[in-house]
Order: C-alpha cells, then structure tokens, then sequence
C-alpha cells in the first residue's frame, strides 16, 4: 500500500511515533555526550507502580523510563503496590515534627522514607474510574500531610509522571500525581508529548510505539536534569 492510499487512521499513527522519535533526536537527548555532566555521584530515582497488577503495562512502562536513568549510572528502583493494602490518611496531623506517619500498620512509613530519601520520584498508576489507583492516591493522600506538617521533605527532588488506560481518563491519572508534585515544590519533568500509554492485557502498551518512545524520553529528561543536579 503506498503513502498516498493509507487510510487517516495509518496516518495520524505514523504521524505521532514520528513526532516522538524526531524529538527525541532534535533534543539531542539521545547523544551521551549531551547527557553527561562528569561527576561520580550517583543519585537515587524510585519508581512507584500504583498499578493493582504487578508486572503489568504500567511496570512496562516505568521500566522504560528507569532504563534510560539507569543509563546514565544512577540508582533507581522499582516498588509496586500490587498485593498490599495502604490505609488512608487519618487526618491526625499526629506527624507533625516526627518526619512520617505515626501509623505502622502497612507499608506506608518504608514507602515514605524511600521517597523522601530519593533524588527523583516517578510516580505510575493504572487508571481506574478516570484516575489513580485508590491505593497510589492513598500513598498521595497520606504524603501530603506529612509533608504538610513537616514543610520541605520534598522540595527541589526531581519528578515524572506515568499513566496507562485502555482507552480514556488518563489524563486525570497524570492530573493527580502531577498536582502532588507541583504542591510540594518538585521539578516537574515532561517528554514529548503526555506520558500515557494504551493498553488493556499484559504487553499491550509495548506495543504503543508514541507511549514507548515518551517514556524513553521522560527517562532521559530525568536523567539529564540529574547530571545537573549533581
């Protein structure tokens, strides 16, 4: 079939996995000598899957953003909320001055500490009912106040946001995780376009081909703000 019979859907789907790999190579963020800033520190990214599967689409795609940063030598890591349960916030303020939660009945202070011990924080959710996951927003919900009442603990970290949808509300997924970071005076790190994919079984998503290269993309934005950074 040549170019001039495609259909517009064959179109508009050339058209965007081109605008995303032309980015990627007119920012030049592809070239290593670009992306380095000598310096021996590393600095550490953790990567939240908020997604209710564990090894799903949304993992997929928070892999991808790690292997870029993972590229440059820093240290990142993976945690998925799959298979717990986190409680929502209390609305206690009883964390005032204590740095984390008081409530140690779930993972939530580990999970904290990890963040707040972190350069960078990528958060990723599925989208369910047109947002996040209960459980990632629980983790959102409860962070606030802690960091609320403990003013700073995020300030000046590095941050990116993933979602997934099999077809529509993941812009109010990107919408929620993006606010947390923007209220607690985060750099806030785009890509080429939004950092959503489409895909509803396992693997599905890697096969969006835009969604693969923005990933890609926001791993190395990431990335080069840290070498900056450091």
């Amino acid at each position: 079939m040549s170019d001039k019979n495609i259909s517009r859907r064959e179109a508009l789907k050339k058209m965007g996995v081109f605008a995303a790999g032309a980015a990627l190579s007119a920012s030049g963020l592809t070239a290593a000598s670009n992306l380095h800033v000598k310096s021996d520190k590393k600095m550490k990214v953790v990567a939240i899957n908020g997604s209710s599967r564990k090894d799903g689409n949304t993992a997929d795609m928070l892999n991808l953003v790690l292997a870029e940063i993972e590229k440059e030598g820093h240290e990142t890591e993976l945690i998925q909320l799959a298979g717990n349960t986190i409680n929502p916030c209390k609305a206690c303020f009883a964390c005032a001055g204590k740095s984390n939660c008081v409530f140690d009945n779930d993972i939530f202070r580990k999970l904290y500490t990890k963040m707040t011990e972190a350069d960078a924080i990528v958060l990723g959710s599925s989208t369910y009912s047109a947002d996040v996951s209960s459980t990632l927003k629980a983790v959102i919900e409860r962070a606030s106040v802690v960091s609320d009442t403990n003013p700073g603990m995020f300030r000046h970290k590095v941050a990116g946001a993933v979602a997934v949808a099999r077809r529509a509300g993941a812009m109010n997924t990107i919408d929620t995780i993006n606010h947390f970071f923007l209220n607690k005076e985060m750099y806030l790190v785009g890509s080429t376009y939004w950092n959503i994919a489409y895909g509803r079984l396992p693997g599905e998503a890697l096969k969006d081909e835009e969604a693969v290269a923005n990933m890609k993309n926001l791993g190395q934005n990431i990335a080069w703000i840290l070498n900056h950074l450091k």
